[in-house]
């Protein structure tokens, strides 16, 4: 095989690319935006638990092929999904945490309830920043199509439980 500087430059940039997605989705990028979450409302921090994470990761194996955001039935964990299939493959636990936190909007504290209107929810918030949840364990996948994610939070002990403040 001849040698060709463009085609070791092109796989430089996949490498480099594929890299970076993988660094932009370690166990600290989904830590983090959680605790920042958390340290908003004045919680504690959440650390990375490897058996909750294998729970989730087998989980988003089990999605893989659909990739439809689809919550797993008697699952021992607090569960928070987000992606789809069809809409690429660039997004990043920032994204996945970023979004459930922006429901933060229609949490209401002094009532306990959502405000949202009906196409919109505030649980994926709640569950980020239930107090009692102290372990995560979070995953990521290509979806079989090659044209989505799927990206699946787990929380220990699970939280969002009806007429039970978050924090």
């Amino acid at each position: 095989m001849e040698y060709s500087p463009k085609l070791a430059v092109l796989l430089l940039l996949a490498l480099v690319s594929a890299m970076a997605v993988t660094a932009q989705n370690s166990p600290d990028d989904f830590v983090d935006a959680h605790n920042a979450a958390r340290a908003e409302v004045g919680l504690g921090k959440v650390t990375w638990n490897a058996t909750v994470a294998a729970y989730a990761q087998d989980y988003a194996e089990q999605r893989r092929g659909d990739c439809q955001l689809i919550h797993g039935v008697n699952r021992p964990y607090g569960e928070n999904l987000y992606g789809g299939d069809g809409f690429g493959t660039t997004w990043t636990a920032a994204n996945a945490v970023s979004s459930w936190v922006s429901e933060k909007q229609y949490y209401d504290h002094g009532s306990n309830s959502c405000s949202a209107p009906a196409d919109k929810s505030c649980m994926h918030y709640t569950q980020v920043v239930w107090r009692n949840s102290t372990a995560i364990g979070c995953a990521r996948v290509i979806c079989a199509s090659g044209n989505g994610v799927f990206i699946i939070c787990s929380y220990s002990p699970p939280g969002n439980y009806p007429g039970v403040s978050p924090y």
